[in-house]
């Protein structure tokens, strides 16, 4: 993670092979998944020749996650294995793609979220209708502007200086072992509220829209349980369905959220264990989301159970 934050080399290897590998996977897990979404998506638009929004939020979405997740896999192997050519010009480019694609990746979820809630919502207000009725023409304008913001704020990180220490040692009561500490010399401070500051707006319109259509849902799962008296109708399950996976997203949204505001602050830099914890947190968003997207989506879970049904056999050919 490009993250103005302390990076770390172990003496002793056995933790940070572990850590590695849990985030390798997770890594793995989220490039493949959005690989999947990103070739889906882009072979319907070839063959339709016209790209609806959805389509478009989602082929921006994945392809900044692969960037994202990549970064984040990057810089871990440097950390660990190539401590020494990760010098502060390779460390400021890092910093800056991992705050740019993290900002994108953030923006696109929050408008993939506020489209869907415009889309499937009812609510009997003038102003939300004519929103109804305007929000393809105003989404590709959205889009862009998120990436101007995502630029904009990202480049507010190419100004800090950073100087390298590899004279600190930080003792551990998990395992008899010293780490050497990448540190950054900046105002933790100010480059904690810059980069939370720039995760805000996205993470408002986010908890906004997945909570407002929640309401919508269960409001209009409860008009139709009282109008019909099968309790599995296929509409109400569908409306239970969808509840479970907005909700699913708004926790991992917020948990991502919670992840990074804790990453720039270096609040957990003084434990292992926490610090630990936040590395192996911190993918666990964009693989996942990418993972609840696919089974949301008949097309893309088809897919997805076809490459795995793949991979098993490989598998059983080779052992």
């Amino acid at each position: 993670m490009a993250q103005p934050s302390n990076y770390w080399k172990q003496d002793l290897l056995p933790l940070s092979i572990l850590i590695l590998t849990l985030v390798a996977t997770e890594c793995t897990i989220g490039i493949i998944a959005s690989g999947i979404i990103t070739v889906v998506n882009a072979v319907s638009w070839v063959q339709k020749r016209a790209v609806s929004i959805t389509t478009r939020i989602l082929l921006l979405l994945s392809v900044s996650r692969i960037g994202l997740q990549s970064i984040i896999l990057i810089e871990m192997t440097s950390s660990i294995f190539n401590f020494s050519s990760y010098n502060s010009v390779l460390y400021r480019v890092s910093r800056v793609s991992f705050v740019f694609l993290n900002y994108c990746s953030l923006w696109f979820a929050a408008l993939l979220s506020f489209f869907h809630f415009v889309k499937i919502a009812n609510f009997s207000y003038p102003l939300f209708f004519k929103l109804k009725w305007r929000i393809s023409e105003l989404m590709p304008w959205l889009l862009w502007l998120s990436v101007f913001i995502s630029f904009s704020s990202s480049m507010f990180f190419c100004n800090h200086k950073y100087t390298v220490y590899n004279n600190i040692s930080l003792s551990s009561n998990i395992c008899n072992f010293t780490m050497e500490l990448y540190v950054a010399e900046a105002n933790v401070v100010n480059v904690a509220f810059l980069f939370s500051f720039g995760i805000l707006p996205p993470l408002t319109m986010f908890i906004a829209t997945a909570t407002l259509l929640i309401f919508s849902l269960r409001r209009h799962t409860l008009h139709m349980r009282n109008g019909d008296a099968d309790s599995r109708n296929p509409r109400v399950e569908a409306h239970k369905q969808a509840i479970k996976e907005t909700s699913c997203f708004l926790f991992l949204y917020i948990l991502y959220a919670a992840v990074l505001f804790l990453s720039t602050s270096n609040i957990a830099d003084a434990s292992l264990f926490w610090s630990s914890v936040l590395r192996i947190s911190l993918p666990v968003y964009p693989a996942g989301h990418s993972v609840l997207l696919i089974q949301s989506n008949p097309g893309l879970k088809r897919t997805w159970k076809q490459l795995l049904s793949q991979i098993h056999l490989h598998l059983q050919s080779r052992y």
